[in-house]
């Protein structure tokens, strides 16, 4: 369970607002550490299922290697140009690989819903193409924060 914001309360969204957000949305930063302790920021396709944040990575990637390392992520997903326009979320916490490495598409129960998204969102296909060179991690956020600088004007 994610530990409840007590910053910028006013400008949270509540769970409605984030779901909506978070789905919409189609590319997240990732942050992890590399082996050395050196800050990586990658940018990285998602889906959001209401619960986890699901990332499909190159299993040959820098972020992978890393992530192997130490499966510690954050991930931001923020959208606006003008700064009354600003909204976003950081979700925080440990990623879970799931799947095969690299996934090639063998039965997997709990990948069925968030390919299925994924699938729509990004390939407009009812399936997942899988490509032999990515794979999935999981993120259940144990702390989310968010913002949505629009409610400034409500005020």
């Amino acid at each position: 369970m994610a530990t409840t914001q007590r910053r910028g309360r006013r400008l949270a969204m509540d769970p409605g607002e984030l779901d909506a957000f978070l789905t919409r949305q189609r590319t997240c930063r990732v942050a992890t550490v590399t082996p050395r302790g050196e800050p990586r920021t990658t940018p990285l396709w998602f889906a959001w299922d209401g619960h986890a944040l699901w990332l499909y990575s190159l299993v040959r990637s820098r972020r992978w290697t890393d992530l192997r390392h130490n499966p510690r992520v954050a991930a931001v997903i923020d959208d606006g140009d003008a700064y009354g326009d600003l909204r976003g979320a950081e979700l925080c916490g440990t990623v879970r690989f799931i799947g095969e490495a690299p996934r090639t598409g063998l039965p997997r129960p709990e990948l069925d819903a968030p390919e299925a998204l994924f699938a729509a969102k990004y390939f407009g296909t009812p399936t997942m193409p899988h490509d032999g060179g990515h794979a999935w991690l999981c993120l259940v956020p144990e702390k989310v924060l968010s913002w949505d600088f629009r409610k400034l004007r409500a005020r």
